[in-house]
């Protein structure tokens, strides 16, 4: 673009990149300057009006930009150009003047429906078996009354006259670049192509009613809090012929009071006495299949782990399931009867005679002798 073109900014006496600070302080610079009741020189009030269309131009955001881009013929082109008198207009016609028409979308051709979302809450051993659940849903659905048509039954149906029944208007526009063909969708008969004297009384003309629809959904053993599943061809009627849409399911899964889940695993604590962990004992433990009869080892520590292989969660899409453990917790009496005392401490004694260790009595009698 020639230097020339770029002249507004020179009679304002600013840099191409002023500011909109800049470039109002040149105005007003140059207006007094070159204002008739101050300058008495013959071209005042033509250098006047040209500071003036200067300003104008470049304190208007969007005529500076095509401005910029494409000097005074930008600017010089009528409403028909898709500027409008120093409008931008439409940029995606632009786009179409380099490189063609842009695709449009074909609003006869069917339409895939629209996909619903929805979230159930389920309790833990639901999750962990599967179970069938049932939620309500309140789609668009095809109008019982015309089956879709839009039309009250046993009337007719006519082709849009503005469209010609294509469902869209090429209007033709002329810009900086050349004429080029603008496609829209048909206001007259918003893309349908047709028209209905008398639109169908239970869907106003649209084709769809909106219903409540139960749907029951089933969850397959294992699924777990965070899970979303899809239920294909569920969701909302298709338009014209179209399939319908999906249906997502996010679940939530209620907190077990005993039974902790991790993945497939379960995890549960038991707990059992002194002489319990210490002599063994067979003791009855919640497991996702039921109660289970555990057996504790003698000799069992306090935290040790027991596991229960394949009695966890089932793995969804496999045949195997996880694993369950159990952590053995081991109380010690806080407050013991005289009895219980004097047996400790002859466990006491007998536990120190069997390790080895010599008794209170023994180290004193060392430090007598």
């Amino acid at each position: 673009m020639a230097v020339s073109d770029f002249e507004y900014y020179e009679r304002l006496g600013v840099e191409r990149g002023a500011s909109a600070d800049e470039i109002r302080k040149g105005y007003r610079k140059m207006a007094r300057a070159y204002h008739p009741d101050v300058n008495k020189a013959s071209d005042a009030e033509e250098r006047f009006k040209q500071v003036q269309e200067a300003y104008d131009v470049l304190k208007d955001d969007q005529k500076r930009q095509i401005y910029d881009r494409f000097g005074k013929a930008g600017l010089r082109q009528g409403p028909e150009s898709g500027f409008g008198g120093f409008e931008t207009g439409d940029m995606g016609d632009i786009f179409d003047a380099f490189f063609g028409s842009r695709p449009t979308r074909d609003t006869r051709a069917p339409q895939k429906g629209r996909d619903l979302q929805t979230n159930v809450t389920i309790d833990f051993m639901d999750a962990v078996h599967g179970v069938e659940h049932d939620v309500e849903l309140s789609r668009m659905e095809v109008c019982e009354v015309c089956d879709g048509d839009g039309a009250a039954p046993n009337t007719e149906v006519t082709v849009c006259g503005v469209c010609q029944g294509s469902g869209q208007v090429r209007r033709a526009q002329r810009s900086i670049f050349g004429q080029f063909v603008n496609v829209s969708t048909c206001e007259n008969c918003k893309g349908a192509g047709k028209v209905m004297r008398n639109p169908c009384t239970g869907c106003g003309g649209g084709g769809w009613q909106r219903k409540k629809r139960k749907l029951t959904l089933t969850l397959p053993a294992g699924i777990d809090e965070g899970n979303k599943l899809r239920f294909p061809g569920e969701g909302e009627a298709g338009q014209l012929g179209g399939p319908p849409g999906d249906v997502y399911v996010g679940v939530r899964v209620r907190a077990h009071k005993t039974l902790k889940r991790e993945g497939a695993h379960i995890y549960s604590e038991l707990t059992v006495d002194v002489t319990e962990a210490v002599l063994g004992t067979e003791a009855e433990v919640e497991t996702v299949d039921g109660t289970h009869q555990l057996q504790i080892e003698p000799g069992t520590q306090p935290g040790a782990v027991v596991k229960l292989r394949s009695r966890g969660i089932p793995r969804i899409r496999r045949p195997d399931r996880g694993d369950h453990f159990v952590t053995v917790n081991v109380t010690v009496p806080g407050c013991l009867t005289g009895r219980q005392r004097q047996l400790f401490q002859e466990l006491g004694h007998i536990h120190e005679r069997s390790s080895g260790k010599k008794t209170f009595k023994d180290r004193m009698r060392d430090v007598l002798d």
